[in-house]
């Protein structure tokens, strides 16, 4: 039996297969899963060779470069939640899609789901320029947001207000103070108070399919 191609086996694990053809209501289910808190599992094999910069050649296209976007930006998050090994994978997530932009990779993906996904490490990865690199994000954010099919448009949008959301979060502090106790760093007071409010940004979940009124798959 001819092994699997790795960088299908990757992005078939993260994008369900056939979410181009799929309903509206199967799109808010993988919206939910990626961004509340049930992230699909990545081959943990695969991701441990990418950080450990075993994977590079795969950035010669535009899918592998995606591929492993994922597993550098994603799946520690996912594996080590909590632990400072979560961000190991920032830097090298921020590089890749930076030049992905520039040589025309990003261009290349023919989905929001993949576009959003290739431009996240610009909003993760934390450093002197975050600031500037959100509001790159804001805007590609938005071009989705009134590119996308129409009933998807919420979910795009959500994207989009969580970037400027970020963007705030980064003007006002510098860096992300829900990061600090995981990182072993000091909150300043005004980050405790920010902190105390429980109104953070990262915490903000995607619109639910069922307040749109729509029907489960299959109901």
């Amino acid at each position: 039996m001819q092994a699997r191609d790795p960088i299908r086996q990757v992005l078939d694990a993260w994008f369900p297969p056939g979410l181009d053809q799929a309903d509206t209501a199967t799109h808010h289910r993988a919206f939910e899963a990626w961004f509340g808190g049930a992230s699909p599992a990545l081959p943990a094999d695969l991701a441990a060779a990418a950080l450990a910069g075993h994977l590079d050649a795969w950035g010669a296209t535009a899918e592998g470069r995606l591929a492993l976007i994922l597993l550098l930006d994603q799946a520690p998050r996912g594996r080590f939640a909590g632990t400072p090994q979560a961000y190991a994978g920032d830097p090298d997530a921020l590089q890749l899609a930076e030049e992905g932009l520039r040589n025309g990779h990003y261009d290349a993906l023919d989905h929001p789901w993949e576009k959003t996904f290739f431009f996240l490490p610009l909003a993760h990865a934390e450093g002197p320029d975050l600031r500037e690199r959100l509001i790159r994000v804001s805007a590609m954010a938005e071009v989705l947001a009134c590119s996308a099919r129409e009933d998807l448009r919420p979910l795009y949008r959500f994207s989009a207000d969580q970037a400027r959301g970020h963007r705030a979060v980064i003007a006002r502090f510098g860096r992300y103070p829900h990061r600090n106790a995981t990182l072993g760093r000091a909150s300043t007071a005004e980050e405790d108070a920010y902190l105390a409010s429980g109104e953070l940004v990262h915490r903000r979940r995607p619109p639910l399919a069922a307040r749109l009124g729509l029907q489960p798959a299959g109901g």
